[in-house]
């Protein structure tokens, strides 16, 4: 690769936070400056690298396969100066991926089935779980949790927004009555959340809405879309879990939309292995990709190439 290999680290910097201004923090370096180097790097490949919009930098395709290329580079570059040989670009051994179990479901089976067709030699698990993990206790090699923990000897990396509305089946909107605003929600059953059982403040989303009552409720995400597909009721879901669930539509779209985040976690300790951070690379740009496909796919507008 013939490019600046400064350039190149500070490009993974802004491509791994997706923001100039945690870059900037962790390379102790201005935004406004990164910036700049970001908007050369550009000019000088002749290529948009970055989608700019006031929630981040997101890559575009070209910047996606820079990062891939760039990555490639970074763990030849730990390799001597570790002072061992370079290994196969192909991964191999095992990884363990813990994630709560709206991502383990619809999400991460495509991204590390794609991983894995790349690298034979590559065995995944994927641990579904509606809680935290501990890295430090090694239940797994990273996680993807739904809010960035503060504690802890740990590696955070905002991966993706990902967008939830209310939903409902086309058999129960048929047969109960109409729904115009939040205030009709007080007529029909609710699917949720077990109260007690919310492990991240970032699920609560029926309170916000003045639900008092949940009739069906699940730890479960899988379990509450599918309590929704069998008119059940009305809940939240993520757009990514529409399309595998026929018969479910969004409603009141307009008055209720929801944003949260998934974020990469790994133990500080990890941050040297280039195995490990080869993996956690392609998790990232695969997590985002499939979102963003997902969510087009849902909203009924044309999908975006994978």
């Amino acid at each position: 690769m013939d490019q600046n290999w400064d350039d190149l680290r500070l490009f993974l910097a802004v491509a791994r936070e997706q923001s100039l201004s945690a870059a900037g923090k962790l390379l102790r370096l201005d935004p406004a400056t990164l910036g700049r180097r970001m908007a050369r790097l550009e000019k000088t490949l002749q290529t948009v690298l970055f989608v700019k919009s006031p929630q981040g930098y997101a890559l575009t395709e070209a910047g996606s396969d820079l990062m891939q290329r760039a990555t490639k580079a970074e763990q030849a570059m730990r390799a001597a100066t570790a002072g061992v040989p370079v290994q196969s670009d192909r991964l191999s051994g095992q990884i363990r991926v813990g994630a709560p179990d709206g991502a383990a479901n619809y999400l991460l089976p495509q991204v590390c089935a794609a991983i894995a067709a790349q690298n034979p030699d590559l065995d995944v698990q994927i641990i579904a779980l509606p809680r935290v993990f501990n890295l430090s206790r090694r239940e797994a090699d990273m996680a993807i949790g739904v809010s960035a923990p503060t504690a802890g000897r740990l590696v955070v990396q905002k991966v993706t927004d990902y967008k939830l509305h209310l939903a409902a089946a086309e058999g129960y909107l048929s047969a109960h009555p109409q729904i115009a605003s939040v205030a009709d929600l007080q007529q029909h059953r609710m699917v949720g959340y077990i109260p007690d059982m919310i492990f991240d403040r970032e699920l609560d989303y029926l309170a916000d809405l003045g639900v008092n009552r949940v009739a069906l409720a699940s730890n479960s995400v899988s379990v509450q879309v599918r309590m929704i597909q069998q008119g059940g009721g009305i809940g939240i879901a993520h757009d990514f879990s529409l399309p595998a669930t026929p018969g479910v539509r969004r409603i009141l779209t307009e008055e209720v939309s929801l944003t949260r985040a998934f974020y990469l976690i790994r133990h500080a300790d990890d941050r040297r292995n280039a195995r490990l951070s080869a993996f956690a690379d392609a998790l990232a740009v695969g997590l985002r990709a499939e979102t963003a496909r997902l969510e087009a796919l849902a909203a009924g507008q044309t999908a975006p190439k994978a």
